[in-house]
């Protein structure tokens, strides 16, 4: 069963303009399955897990693109980089022979395109570039896209279009995860999860980097399950593992650039010195981090030490698609001062903070403890928002709003 990814219309549209449209993300998010779901009919398909299709892009590009044609798909082709040479090559011959080079090529790659070396400025101008990752609880439920507003009023009129959710069913989304293939089919959820794991060890970090032992690599992926929503600290990773510290930033490196996790960064102001410069790290997959974590099921879940870290990347991971499926830069950020005061997420909109912490009760007390300290940064802060297990949308206090989580 196929499920319409949001992000459709804005690949559809950007190939309208663009010659060359990519789609990057974490492996299995269902890049391939959404760009063949909506390919024209002439548009070829052709993959570098093809041994043949890779060895005539490595050893002579050009046969390649006259073998293929286009307009064409190529999938995975984050393993024979060097096309985009001779693809560049091409559009731009098209372009000055006057002919229209508009929507020529799709590519999809299981690295994040802006981190690749020596790559991105290859097809610069010539590129539009998607970032994907998981279902979004809004594309789980039908919904229309959305980009995540958290002013009230839009929040208010967003709240009636989405399913109320209690607790329980909140933990059940953030164990089973967002991954495809678990929602639309009846696959087991732990030998997915083995599957993933084991490919993504045995692929994409070998492709990425040369990691000497992925056994070392594979308790590093653990670690850092174990610290979604934490903040991200080189010399904890290599003191807990063993390895330097410039290992511990090439392996989070990795798992960024492979789409596994998202680092949120640290709210800067010129107005005060007093602001943390460490970052929080968050695994875009609730369901691949529960199952390294070694959560045996929801409601053990929902009731152990992590059940605040989990819901809390549920929360920011759900932001994100939002910004992913609107092709749109995340401006997302989180504060945190010498003194320990922290808000959990800041959204910047043109001149204005919007602060939002997220709680598992119903009715948090004192939720907005923190929201004060941000006066010092002398910008507008708007009304801030407490995304919780409420039943509707209510204001705390004037400055403040409970709001259901069920609005993501």
């Amino acid at each position: 069963m196929y499920i319409k990814r949001h992000l459709e219309e804005q690949i559809l549209n950007a190939s309208k303009h663009y010659p060359v449209v990519m789609v990057c993300g974490q492996r299995q998010v269902g890049k391939s399955t959404m760009l063949n779901h909506i390919r024209e009919s002439n548009r070829r398909y052709v993959t570098f897990d093809d041994a043949n299709a890779r060895r005539l892009a490595e050893q002579d590009p050009a046969l390649f693109f006259e073998t293929y044609g286009y307009p064409l798909l190529i999938d995975e082709f984050q393993r024979v980089p060097s096309v985009l040479l001779e693809m560049k090559k091409i559009v731009d011959e098209k372009a000055l022979s006057g002919e229209d080079n508009r929507g020529m090529f799709w590519i999809t790659g299981s690295q994040k395109f802006k981190m690749m070396k020596n790559i991105s400025d290859s097809l610069a101008g010539r590129i539009a570039v998607f970032e994907m990752a998981g279902l979004s609880t809004g594309e789980i439920e039908g919904r229309a896209p959305i980009l995540f507003d958290p002013s009230v009023d839009v929040l208010r009129k967003r709240l009636p279009m989405n399913k109320k959710k209690n607790i329980h069913q909140i933990y059940d989304r953030i164990f089973r995860g967002s991954m495809p293939a678990l929602i639309s089919s009846e696959v087991e959820r732990d030998r997915f999860y083995m599957d993933y794991v084991n490919t993504y060890l045995e692929r994409d970090i070998r492709d990425l980097a040369q990691v000497g032992k992925l056994t070392e690599f594979y308790e590093f992926l653990v670690f850092m399950a174990a610290r979604t929503s934490q903040e991200l600290k080189y010399s904890e990773i290599a003191n807990a593992l063993g390895i330097s510290v410039p290992t511990a930033k090439e392996w989070v490196s990795i798992l960024e650039r492979s789409g596994a996790i998202f680092i949120l960064r640290p709210y800067s102001s010129n107005i005060t010195n007093r602001l943390v410069k460490t970052p929080k790290v968050y695994f875009m997959d609730t369901g691949l981090a529960a199952y390294l974590c070694r959560w045996p099921d929801a409601a053990t879940l929902e009731n152990g030490a992590m059940d605040g870290a989990f819901l809390e990347t549920y929360v920011v991971t759900e932001i994100v698609k939002s910004y992913y499926n609107a092709g749109k830069q995340t401006d997302l950020y989180y504060y945190r001062d010498v003194d320990k005061k922290e808000v959990d997420l800041l959204v910047v909109k043109a001149d204005k903070i919007y602060p939002i912490e997220v709680k598992k009760s119903k009715v948090p007390n004192h939720a907005d403890k923190n929201f004060g300290v941000l006066a010092k940064l002398k910008t507008d802060i708007a009304p801030g928002i407490i995304l919780c297990m409420s039943d509707e949308l209510v204001p705390y206090n004037r400055n403040s709003w409970f709001c259901p989580i069920s609005v993501l």
